[in-house]
């Protein structure tokens, strides 16, 4: 599999994993598949999180509010759609 994949399948595990409004960092997916090279990974993670809000899986929230993904500046958080 991929990192582009392995990104995406983290956020849906890490999302699974908590409740059902629950958010996450898209750091927490590169750490879950980046090990002490995380941090390369901010940026591909951020895309996968893009690709997911394309598919209809997560929203991409700032300030608990949905925005959009190609606009979102600064911390962002994810969530099941």
């Amino acid at each position: 599999m991929d990192t582009d994949a392995r990104l995406e399948q983290a956020i849906l595990d890490l999302l699974a994993s908590r409740a059902a409004d629950a958010t996450i960092c898209p750091s927490d997916a590169a750490r879950a598949v980046g090990d002490a090279g995380w941090r390369d990974l901010m940026e591909p993670a951020r895309q996968a999180a893009r690709r997911l809000v394309d598919r209809g899986s997560v929203v991409i929230t700032q300030a608990g509010e949905v925005v959009d993904p190609a606009t979102a500046k600064g911390p962002i958080r994810i969530r099941r759609a």
